[in-house]
């Protein structure tokens, strides 16, 4: 068992014991250790401020673009020791690629995007507006980084993406990155760094790593660092509250779990390729990761009167689901993180057994490919039926995070946005339809409730990125539960990490502003 130490202050610092204990997923046993006690959190972040901003702000929008394109190039030269990693949190090929080879890919992807900004340390608006009568004073607004910290708190479901995709948007911005991945899959994130390090491909203080507890870390916080989160909702919650945080008014961005839904529209018939479409997806995002994904499918409405056809037809997709040690042939979906989460999960799947039937699967199986529920964190596909999803509140509420979904009915399409409302907020929902009056009535009653909504079609399957995957080049995140924030978002992610002040002064002077010589914004 091997410890992960933390990267901060310039080199690798040892926490103090106790320290908390990493577990593989399929046999339970101990693979690493890893601690912040002792950790000066009000030093990591000044070191920060004062190492790394400086060095990144002194770059153009286009240097470090590059910086993205070579930690790219440097991770994608040490893939094996990553899939090998992800592997001990049950991780299967396929998930292991969305969240290595995904993560890797929003580097390249706001790389590629930079080619839209100026080339310079800053930005500006379009140019001066005229603020009097004889033209003589002016103003505009200048676009720079804060001074401090983009403090990255992540989940634990996506220990690759949940990183690199906030890290392509702050260092882009001009703005180092103290990242604290969550505890029980930290050492895919330790390793990345380490690779980095050992590859001297960043500079000082750009990019610091605690292995644990947050410690007092909110504690030192200002307004010019800024607070990246992906977790729960609870702790989301949580967090805007610090009082710290709050004292200062430290930017918070959170990204939370939803109660996602896909909706199939009237429109769609059984046995038609969109209705095929539909159940095929719903079981996708079920069994990815083991269905350890904030954007997973957790509602199914039907028009009522055909969920019995969407549950036999999904029952007969997850029945083929082999589930198991992913190291064994044949198998499709590997155990959830840890008998931690595997818990919770059936806990909250008790909860919605209160007001809907399982119709597929058993949360107490024992025996798995190649493993066992006593050791490893193993939960098959659990599908239920609600039948009065008006009556409901745990299905619109509670997240067994796991592979869990529940199919419901509705009556027209306001009983569906209704019933889809009642999320809360989320991040995605799917709408399957082949009539655009359908598709465009659900388009702007659901709009206000997401971040995305993926209106799909037969015409749109071949080359669509699926409900679960949120791409760099849009936003990702939702209101209410789903946290409020905008994890992702294209150049919109850089506001994150940037102020707009602004000017006002003599036309001549704002329409020539520059950086200074040394480059600091």
């Amino acid at each position: 068992m091997r410890t992960l130490d933390n990267y901060v202050l310039g080199g690798w610092h040892a926490g103090d014991a106790p320290h908390r204990t990493l577990t593989h997923a399929v046999t339970g046993e101990p693979i690493a250790q890893c601690s912040t006690g002792g950790l000066d959190f009000a030093r990591i972040l000044e070191y920060g401020r004062t190492e790394g901003g400086p060095a990144l702000r002194a770059m153009t929008f286009a240097e470090r673009a590059a910086l993205l394109k070579t930690i790219g190039k440097t991770l994608g030269e040490h893939l094996p020791s990553f899939y090998e990693i992800a592997a001990t949190y049950g991780a299967t090929k396929v998930d292991g690629w969305i969240d290595i080879e995904g993560g890797i890919g929003n580097l390249f992807a706001y790389a590629s995007l930079a080619k839209k900004l100026p080339a310079a340390t800053f930005r500006t608006d379009d140019g001066p507006t005229r603020l009097s009568k004889e033209g003589t004073f002016g103003g505009r607004h200048v676009i720079v980084p804060l001074e401090g910290v983009a403090v990255q708190i992540n989940a634990y479901n996506f220990p690759s993406w949940g990183m690199l995709e906030k890290l392509s948007q702050s260092l882009l911005a001009g703005m180092p990155a103290l990242v604290k991945p969550a505890t029980n899959t930290c050492w895919l994130a330790h390793r990345m760094v380490e690779v980095l390090h050992d590859a001297n491909v960043l500079p000082a203080g750009a990019l610091q790593l605690v292995c644990g507890s947050a410690g007092d870390m909110l504690d030192h916080m200002t307004c010019q660092d800024v607070l990246s989160f992906t977790g729960s909702a609870d702790t989301a919650n949580t967090i805007k509250t610090h009082a710290g945080l709050v004292e200062n008014a430290v930017r918070i961005n959170a990204e939370a779990d939803s109660i996602n839904s896909a909706l199939l529209a009237p429109d769609v018939e059984p046995g038609t390729p969109t209705f095929d479409l539909f159940v095929k997806e719903v079981a996708k995002e079920m069994t990815v990761k083991a269905g350890q994904k904030c954007t997973a499918i957790r509602r199914v409405l039907v028009p009522a009167g055909r969920e019995e056809a969407i549950v036999d037809a999904l029952k007969g997709r997850l029945a083929k689901v082999a589930v198991g040690d992913p190291a064994v042939d044949g198998v499709r979906m590997g155990p959830l993180v840890d008998l931690d989460a595997r818990d919770q999960a059936r806990a909250n799947v008790a909860k919605l057994a209160a007001e809907a039937t399982i119709v597929h699967g058993d949360p107490n199986r024992s025996d798995f490919e190649g493993g066992s529920a006593d050791t490893g964190a193993f939960l098959e596909p659990i599908l239920l039926h609600c039948t009065d999803p008006d009556a409901a509140t745990a299905v619109h509420s509670i997240e067994a995070f796991g592979p869990v979904s529940t199919v419901m009915g509705y009556r027209d399409l306001d009983h569906a946005c209704a019933l889809v409302r009642r999320g809360g907020g989320s991040l995605v929902t799917s709408i399957y339809t082949e009539d655009d009056a359908t598709a465009n009535t659900l388009t702007f009653a659901l709009a206000p409730w997401h971040g995305r909504l993926m209106v799909m079609s037969e015409a749109a399957a071949g080359e669509s990125t699926g409900h679960g995957s949120a791409m760099p080049q849009l936003v990702h995140g939702g209101p209410g539960r789903a946290g409020g924030g905008e994890e992702l978002g294209g150049l919109r992610g850089l506001a994150h990490y940037t102020i707009c002040t602004a000017l006002q002064g003599a036309p001549d002077r704002l329409e020539g502003i520059v950086a200074p010589a040394t480059g600091s914004a």
